[in-house]
């Protein structure tokens, strides 16, 4: 199995198919967000900033996934995903658990650098309030889907991590 995770971390399908997933829930966000007007929070925000990590992550990989740039792809894929559990799993309990003592910011806080929601505000602006369910499926409300979302991503992440350390098998003519 480890072998088949190296074979598939060297090859640009692979790498491709987790950019497509992670674009499909930015789309999936965007259309939550603009079409179903669901207002995003401070949190969905910084989940979403997450999920474009392993964007980032997935098409530095399908760059070069031959090359020494696939184990900086890995390591920007494993801190995106550990990140986005981190949030979802944050975001889940001010909602499961609504407090007036804790709360999310009321403003996203970007880098001076990098100021995302001046820059894309149809984006990352955050209007939200984040202990308000807006939306449900099968009994899960959005950052319940997102915990288990970025603990997959999270999972195959630290199987293709240690598939890197598994040479995978030659094969021959015959198949031994």
């Amino acid at each position: 199995m480890l072998q088949f995770f190296n074979r598939c971390s060297q090859g640009r399908g692979a790498w491709l198919l987790m950019a497509l997933t992670a674009l499909v829930l930015e789309l999936v966000a965007l259309y939550f967000q603009h079409v179903m007007l669901l207002q995003p929070c401070v949190m969905c925000i910084y989940e979403r900033c997450a999920l474009f990590g392993i964007l980032g992550a997935s098409l530095v990989g399908a760059i070069a996934p031959k090359t020494p740039l696939r184990y900086a792809a890995i390591l920007l894929w494993i801190y995106s995903a550990w990140e986005g559990v981190q949030l979802a799993w944050k975001h889940t309990m001010i909602q499961l658990h609504p407090s007036p003592f804790n709360t999310c910011d009321f403003f996203v806080s970007f880098p001076s650098w990098l100021p995302l929601d001046k820059w894309l505000p149809a984006v990352f602006h955050a209007s939200g309030d984040c202990s308000v369910r807006q939306w449900q499926f099968l009994t899960l409300e959005m950052p319940q889907w997102l915990v288990g979302i970025f603990g997959a991503y999270l999972l195959v992440a630290l199987i293709v991590l240690i598939a890197q350390f598994v040479r995978p098998r030659r094969r021959d003519l015959f198949g031994r």
